[in-house]
């Protein structure tokens, strides 16, 4: 595998960690079934893809994403402070938007950099970054 296959498929471990992590601090604060549910159904499809990426980068010997605690707990500070005094479901849709354009971004900036990454890890990072503009879509009807 080379450098920049294995690197695209580091970035969509981390953002789909992320994305993991931030749902799972976020759903105890969700009083909307609905948007509960939405936000359930993303956690489950971002698995999929982290585990899609961990198993070529294990199948490839490659070096996986290693979090940090550090980030962790920035994450998970983060969402509580931006929901301690606000937990309406309009601001939980805001967040979990702007946590997603986020993912985008960053998504797009490494496939930009990593631009001869090759077909398979090209084609899970597009299919995240779909999943991320149709989460988009779908949370803006709680907003």
């Amino acid at each position: 595998m080379k450098s920049h296959e294995a690197a695209v498929y580091r970035e969509i471990q981390k953002n789909t960690e992320m994305a993991m992590k931030a749902i799972d601090t976020i759903s105890d604060k969700v009083h909307d079934e609905a948007l509960a549910i939405q936000i359930a159904r993303q956690s489950l499809k971002y698995a999929q893809l982290h585990n899609e990426a961990s198993r070529q980068l294990v199948e490839a010997r490659a070096e996986s994403y290693q979090g940090s605690v550090l980030a962790d707990a920035m994450l998970r500070t983060g969402i509580h402070y931006n929901t301690m005094l606000n937990t309406s479901t309009s601001h939980i849709a805001e967040m979990m938007i702007k946590g997603s354009t986020n993912g985008i971004l960053e998504m797009e900036k490494v496939l930009k950099h990593h631009g001869d990454a090759g077909e398979k890890p090209v084609e899970l990072a597009r299919e995240l970054i779909d999943f991320e503009e149709k989460n988009v879509e779908r949370l803006k009807h709680y907003l």
